[in-house]
């Protein structure tokens, strides 16, 4: 099973990086770019593995994991990346990047903004992947929701033996949220993000997410997996894991920081 302590405590250091540049170990930085539906994430630890920043910006140049505005992502990665630089005093050089499972496809476009940004790609990997770099799990499996899809990951012995991808994810929780209070869709997205209100739009959204957990459970069929491990931004919403656990009939275990893992994970894998 997953350390949840240790996952926890990690991922609130990362979300801390956000506001505070912590010195890194060593003279070497890894950096890992996150080019998701809903946003771009630049997160940058040392040689050691140890949070040293990390920087956010909200984007809408993917649409189901493939970059549908590359100069717009292509800005918003090179503004993260001077930003780190201005907060770290030294210039980026390596980073790795990843893909949801089933669009390998695009690696090169996303490859193409990293260089474009200044970075040299010295990994590529898929989602949920870099997912267990942070969760270091042995057995199971993990399911990462993005804003526009849902991948998982078979782990068996510490290795991902099969990976899935499904064009769904936060972006349609939006959109219903949007049509049910009759708001724009920044407004939903808004609506959703606000913790304070997760009580109340989760009945709105219930249906959505019981899909998302039915499509995991027809790829789990016949699976031997004893516990569903949650990443993402999605999954920062309150409850989602009781629902997938009572959807899959599946121990459901979510850290108190979901968002940040993926970023994270692809960061540890990039190669110095």
């Amino acid at each position: 099973m997953m350390d949840l302590e240790r996952v926890n405590a990690y991922m609130e250091r990362v979300r801390q990086s956000e506001e505070t540049t912590f010195p890194p170990v060593g003279g070497k930085l890894k950096s890992g770019v996150d080019l998701g539906t809903a946003y771009i994430a630049l997160v940058v630890l040392d040689g050691e593995d140890n949070p040293v920043a990390c920087e956010k910006q909200a984007a809408s140049v993917l649409r189901d994991g493939v970059v549908v505005d590359y100069t717009g992502a292509l800005s918003i990665v090179r503004e993260l990346k001077k930003k780190l630089e201005d907060r770290l005093g030294t210039e980026l050089l390596n980073c790795a990047i990843a893909m949801p499972a089933g669009t390998e496809s695009s690696v090169r476009t996303h490859q193409y903004v990293a260089e474009g940004a200044g970075f040299e790609v010295t990994n590529v990997l898929d989602e949920p992947s870099a997912a267990n770099s942070i969760y270091q799990i042995q057995n199971g499996v993990i399911v990462d929701i993005g804003g526009g899809t849902t991948g998982l990951a078979i782990v068996k012995d510490g290795k991902v033996v099969r990976t899935e991808d499904e064009p769904t994810g936060g972006t349609h929780l939006s959109l219903v949220l949007a049509g049910n209070y009759h708001v724009s869709f920044q407004e939903a997205e808004a609506i959703k993000q606000d913790y304070s209100r997760h009580r109340e739009i989760l009945p709105v959204v219930r249906p959505v997410v019981e899909k998302m957990a039915s499509i995991v459970s027809r790829y789990l069929a016949g699976a031997d997996v004893d516990a569903i491990y949650l990443c993402g931004g999605t999954c920062c919403l309150t409850g989602i894991e009781a629902i997938f656990e009572k959807e899959t009939k599946i121990k459901t275990i979510k850290p108190a920081d979901p968002f940040l893992v993926t970023p994270a994970g692809i960061a540890m894998k990039c190669k110095i």
